[in-house]
């Protein structure tokens, strides 16, 4: 039994040959690229920045994207080695698989429907904010608050019950997107490149147009007097760094989509490390804007942006055009995530890890077809009934855990496999992986004891699946 568990996957080679139909290979390095922005830029730029400002860290939310934007950064290079070497569709639960192990690989896939199908119910949950606040303003028509809330709020570490009875905008964008994802990677992937060109060069307006309307006094002080753990001083800039985490999850979701590009090799990398560097440049921007704009006290709201522009008469004009660009923006994430997880789902059904059903490829789209609607169908409950901070926080839990697999698993296979070929290599990789590793793990560790728990009884659901199916189904067994 523990030979198994501890059990590596080495041969890649028929994970998309002896399946078919095949997945079709149609994205180039800047199709990658458009996934990453897509994916990143939604919820972080235009819902949790507020938040984590007005919560933890005040103006020195441009400390916690700078650290936040490190920890990615390591493990933006290690995805980025690890895609030349694996340039398969299952992301870190493959790397995981090639390194660390059977039972480690599915830990590390278990978690990623946190890092994408809940981050997308997440980013889903907030559409709402801003969906409701466009009506109201070009409309005049206000939405029924039990149809635009969640059932159940996160305060104070526990879950209360709000009176409302679902967020129904959230579940009918969410089922739209999946549909969407369910025709083709080709007619999704192109919508999503023109929703990236949008939402970044309006973020760049945005920008441009609020600069002039920043009011220094508002950044001081930079670091606001510690008011208890992990509100305000150093501790809050640590925690606001876990939160807004939740903002760069999304660049390495290029690497889902590797069996549809059309030379993994080099775009996977390309993709993943632009698509980061481009996003951390227009949150410091963005952060540094909203904070100046107004007190930040005032930006805990579902649309911070809004709320920070409607405290300037000459910026009226841009509101409207701020609201649709944040629809785009979240819109584009749930999209790109809804993409990434039925990918997942289908290299581990190839594995023997879940039934063969969610290995099916439809046979004319050429997309996971049945692995999409049940990621789509969960996606909209989960917006449907939980808040954004809580799904947040679990997603931010997720990625993490496999950010550090990812950064444990190069280092590891520098040592046992130093010959095999790698078109990217990442530079000094002792001291950039256990950065990675231990970056990771401190993020963690601000994480309150009820997100813990949580992510406690998900673990264990999860191994439960794992010894009651996938210990005797999988392939690896099989074989030996």
């Amino acid at each position: 039994m523990l030979a198994q568990l501890l059990a590596k996957k080495t041969d890649f080679r028929n994970d998309e040959d002896a399946h078919a139909p095949a997945l079709r290979r149609t994205l180039g390095p800047w199709g990658i690229t458009a996934l990453g922005i897509g994916a990143v830029i939604g919820t972080g730029i235009f819902v949790v920045t507020g938040t984590a400002a007005a919560e933890h860290a005040g103006p020195a939310v441009l400390i916690s994207f700078i650290l936040a934007g490190l920890c990615s950064g390591f493990s933006a290079l290690c995805y980025a080695e690890f895609a030349t070497l694996i340039p398969i569709s299952g992301s870190s639960y493959s790397y995981a698989y090639a390194t660390l192990g059977e039972l480690v690989a599915w830990f590390i896939g278990w978690n990623m429907v946190l890092e994408y199908g809940i981050s997308a119910s997440a980013v889903a949950a907030s559409w709402t904010g801003y969906f409701t606040s466009l009506l109201h303003d070009t409309a005049g028509i206000t939405l029924p608050a039990v149809l635009t809330n969640a059932p159940l709020a996160f305060t104070k570490g526990q879950l209360v019950v709000t009176g409302a009875l679902f967020n129904l905008p959230a579940v009918v964008m969410v089922l739209a997107l999946t549909w969407l994802c369910y025709v083709g990677i080709r007619e999704s992937s192109g919508l999503n490149t023109l929703m990236v060109i949008l939402k970044v060069g309006l973020i760049v307006v945005i920008i441009v147009a609020c600069a002039r309307f920043v009011n220094p006094a508002n950044w001081h002080p930079f670091i606001p007097e510690p008011q208890g753990d992990g509100e305000f001083g150093w501790s809050g800039i640590f925690r606001g760094a876990a939160m807004v985490f939740f903002a760069y999850i999304g660049f390495e979701a290029t690497s889902t989509a590797a069996q549809e590009c059309k030379d993994p090799q080099r775009d996977l990398p390309f993709g993943i490390l632009v698509s980061l560097i481009l996003c951390t440049i227009l949150y410091l921007g963005m952060a540094a804007v909203m904070t100046g704009l107004v007190p930040y006290t005032m930006l805990n709201t579902n649309d911070p942006v809004v709320t920070a522009m409607r405290a300037h008469e000459q910026l009226q004009w841009l509101l409207p055009w701020v609201e649709v660009g944040a629809l785009i923006g979240l819109s584009s994430v749930v999209l790109v995530m809804i993409i990434a997880q039925p990918r997942i789902f289908m290299i581990m059904a190839r594995d023997g890890m879940l039934p063969k059903v969610f290995a099916k490829i439809h046979p004319r789209h050429r997309t996971p077809h049945i692995n999409t609607l049940i990621t789509g169908a969960s996606i909209a409950l989960l917006a449907a009934i939980f808040p954004l901070d809580l799904l947040a926080d679990l997603t931010s839990m997720g990625t993490l855990i496999a950010f550090t697999a990812v950064c444990a698993g190069v280092l590891i296979l520098r040592h046992t496999a130093p010959d095999l070929p790698r078109t990217f290599r990442v530079p000094w990789a002792p001291v950039i992986c256990i950065a990675g590793i231990l970056s990771c793990a401190f993020l963690l560790s601000t994480m309150n004891w009820f997100n813990w728990t949580l992510m406690g009884v998900w673990t264990v659901f999860g191994f439960c699946i794992y010894f009651g199916y996938s210990y005797r189904h999988s392939k690896l067994r099989q074989i030996s």
